[in-house]
């Protein structure tokens, strides 16, 4: 290969990186949105619980609750297919053109620490997350449904 053309590999391949990170951060300032939504909701859901007799905020709020968590699941789920796909496929195969590897290093040690337990991932940790979240919106939702059907049973 010439220097032109190393220089325009080597240069597509920093462009590429650079693309990747600031779609990595924008996965990052999602997924806060989707967590400050979420507490935001949790404590809208405790307000409305703490000032009025009424089950059916409860039971909207939760569904809203229910209805983020899948699309902050769904979200993470997209970024981290289009992170693997068009980012570090793409990126391995420009590293056959250079002489060093460094996403492939980074990968390979990444997996070695996942095998022996020493790393936790965090979009593993995410998608828990967002479980447990829905969870709660789920008790909430069930809890309220069972107490409208309760006193709806009770004045028959």
């Amino acid at each position: 290969m010439q220097n032109d053309e190393k220089f325009l590999v080597l240069e597509q391949y920093r462009v590429y990186s650079q693309a990747k990170e600031e779609f990595i951060s924008r996965n990052f300032s999602t997924n806060r949105f989707y967590l400050v939504l979420s507490l935001v909701l949790f404590l809208l859901l405790y307000v409305f619980n703490a000032l009025t007799p009424s089950l059916m905020p409860l039971v909207v709020g939760s569904i809203i609750g229910m209805a983020v968590c899948v699309m902050w699941w769904l979200n993470l789920d997209s970024y981290q297919f289009l992170i693997k796909i068009k980012y570090s496929k793409v990126l391995e195969e420009m590293e056959n053109m250079l002489p060093f590897n460094p996403y492939r290093k980074e990968y390979q040690a990444f997996q070695e620490a996942k095998k022996n337990k020493k790393a936790i991932v965090f979009s593993d940790f995410q998608k828990f997350l967002t479980v447990v979240l829905f969870c709660l919106f789920l008790v909430i939702f069930s809890n309220s449904v069972t107490f409208v059907i309760l006193n709806f049973t009770k004045s028959y």
